[in-house]
């Protein structure tokens, strides 16, 4: 496990493709630590326990599945949420016990929001740090490319045009919130996180929003 905030700790890093990589983000908090994403690294549930192990896992979508959910949960009990578009293929792993949809509070200063276009179900996660910045989990939604720049999680030949209008109307709702930090599940470069500076964050959405109506 590797600090990158105060309150968030990162997975070593998995590839499950070629030119792909993956990471899960623990988030420490005194009412229960959050676990965002999936990781298959079964050592790093050491880690993890000795952080105060893991009493939420919430997946942005159903690429996220594995088998390491049931591990998790036979290590902590964890409880796992997705989205309700998804509860069939997450049932094929383990059974959510938290569904959500739309645009909803999920815990103390954690938003969940729906955002339809990478996937039927795929969710972004909005966290308020007590410790003053906010924190953006956007799945594939959004990811970090090789060059940090962040692009729409649209691909040719498996996603539909239904799915290109629905995500760039899911961009539409990520474009002002402002977060401090944004952390991708899937990126192509060094890194799926981004520490952004004051005002950013619209920009780099605008430009993956250009990139998506012209791809």
């Amino acid at each position: 496990m590797r600090r990158l905030q105060p309150d968030v700790w990162e997975t070593e890093v998995e590839y499950p493709f070629p030119g792909l990589s993956t990471h899960a983000y623990l988030l420490v908090r005194e009412a229960g630590n959050v676990l965002f994403y999936n990781t298959g690294h079964r050592h790093e549930l050491e880690g993890m326990a000795e952080l105060g192990g893991v009493v939420y896992q919430f997946l942005s979508h159903r690429d996220e599945l594995g088998e390491s959910l049931n591990a998790i949960h036979e290590r902590f009990g964890t409880t796992l949420g997705g989205h309700r578009a998804e509860r069939d293929d997450f049932a094929r792993v383990r059974e959510p016990e938290w569904l959500f949809e739309g645009r909803e509070m999920l815990l103390e200063g954690i938003e969940a929001i729906s955002v339809p276009g990478h996937s039927p179900g795929s969710t972004c996660f909005l966290v308020a740090s007590p410790h003053g910045r906010r924190y953006l989990f956007t799945g594939d939604t959004l990811y970090r490319g090789k060059e940090g720049l962040w692009h729409a999680g649209f691909i040719p030949g498996h996603n539909t045009a239904e799915d290109r209008r629905e995500l760039i109307e899911s961009l539409g709702l990520l474009k002002p919130l402002e977060p401090d930090v944004v952390f991708s599940s899937a990126f192509a470069g060094e890194s799926g996180y981004q520490v952004l500076a004051p005002g950013e964050w619209p920009e780099l959405v605008e430009r993956a929003l250009a990139e998506l109506r012209d791809a």
